[in-house]
């Protein structure tokens, strides 16, 4: 089988069974073209178009697309597709002379009284035509598809390439606001600084060790989070009102992208208010109900920070978003906006069971 297909030999039976068809059409009785076949005059003839349209087909295929058409040297393609087929119902011809030959037979007598060479070149080159434009529609064909298969692995490559760009961004984002913090606390209370770095500890324990899959179960996510927002609490100051509801359903496993929710978080700690006259605060809830997940992260806010977030002036919001839609298209909902001092991020997600991958 590897030499049939080393030489394309494959071919000949393809065109041999086409061009059976082809007389089938002809004359319009399956049986009566197969009897034909078996007289050995007719025989001549149809070996004659088969290997000669073969030859010239693999001629065209295998030599003039990939030097002329795949150039874009279309005009010259043409022309020596169009000289191929003339050359090739010139070669067919002989066919004809010899079947009448072996039947003992003039041209007239064996194939009719209006048999002629212009007759012959008119059947072969017609023939040869169809036989050709059929061969490139089947070839243009599979380079189509083989190129639509290329882009699609180049396109997932891609995608996969930028998802893990952006989440290593995200990462060094995050640290070094952490590291500011622990920083902070080092100077106000060594204490609270000590608690800190056991905390951030478990955090690049997390990053390090729980989260290289693309997706990862929520109750992890949810204790990443959990640390996140008892570490801020350890830095913050006592006019920082702190509201966090989590509320999990323990009976439904589902799976979510890594550090997707903790840069609202992080972003609403980063911006909240810092009022000496009025109530600062961070209102954080998260809902799971099935495979549903729904996030809400508020935080008081000036003016001023409340367009600098809306703006995305920050890294970490421009990369979830766009994690989203790469992760997630049509399956979230995302509203970012703010009012009279209140900044507001909501987040719908349509999770995957645990064991299941996401599929766009």
């Amino acid at each position: 089988m590897k030499w049939l297909i080393r030489y394309k030999l494959y071919h000949l039976p393809f065109w041999a069974i086409y061009n059976y068809f082809s007389w089938v059409v002809t004359i319009g009785n399956p049986m009566k073209a197969f009897q034909g076949l078996l007289y050995a005059p007719m025989t001549v003839k149809y070996l004659f178009y088969v290997v000669v349209q073969t030859i010239a087909i693999c001629f065209n295929l295998y030599f003039l697309f990939p030097r002329y058409l795949e150039r874009s040297r279309i005009g010259v393609y043409t022309l020596l597709t169009l000289l191929t087929c003339v050359a090739a119902a010139f070669c067919i011809i002989p066919g004809y002379y010899i079947s009448s030959f072996m039947a003992h037979k003039t041209i007239q007598q064996f194939w009719g009284g209006n048999a002629c060479m212009f007759q012959f070149f008119s059947n072969a080159i017609l023939s040869t035509l169809a036989a050709m434009t059929l061969a490139m529609s089947i070839k243009l064909g599979k380079n189509w598809l083989e190129t639509r298969h290329r882009q699609q692995a180049l396109e997932k490559e891609k995608l996969e390439t930028e998802l893990n760009y952006l989440r290593y961004q995200f990462n060094p984002h995050f640290l070094f606001n952490t590291i500011n913090s622990i920083f902070f606390l080092i100077h106000k209370n060594p204490d609270m600084a000590s608690a800190s770095l056991a905390r951030f500890s478990e955090l690049l324990r997390y990053q390090l060790y729980e989260c290289n899959g693309e997706q990862i179960p929520l109750h992890n996510e949810i204790a990443y989070l959990e640390n996140f927002i008892g570490l801020e609490k350890l830095r913050q100051n006592s006019s920082l009102g702190l509201d966090v509801d989590i509320r999990r359903d323990e009976t439904d496993a589902v799976t979510i992208a890594p550090f997707l929710l903790m840069t609202f978080v992080e972003n609403a700690f980063k911006h909240v208010s810092r009022h000496t006259d009025r109530p600062n605060w961070i209102s954080i809830q998260l809902r799971q109900t099935g495979r549903q997940l729904d996030f809400t992260v508020a935080n008081s806010s000036s003016a001023f920070a409340s367009n600098d977030v809306l703006h995305y002036s920050g890294i970490g919001l421009k990369n979830v978003q766009r994690r989203l839609d790469l992760l997630y298209p049509a399956r979230h909902e995302l509203f970012i906006g703010k009012e009279d001092g209140r900044f507001e991020v909501r987040l719908r997600l349509q999770l995957a069971a645990i064991g299941l991958q996401q599929t766009a």
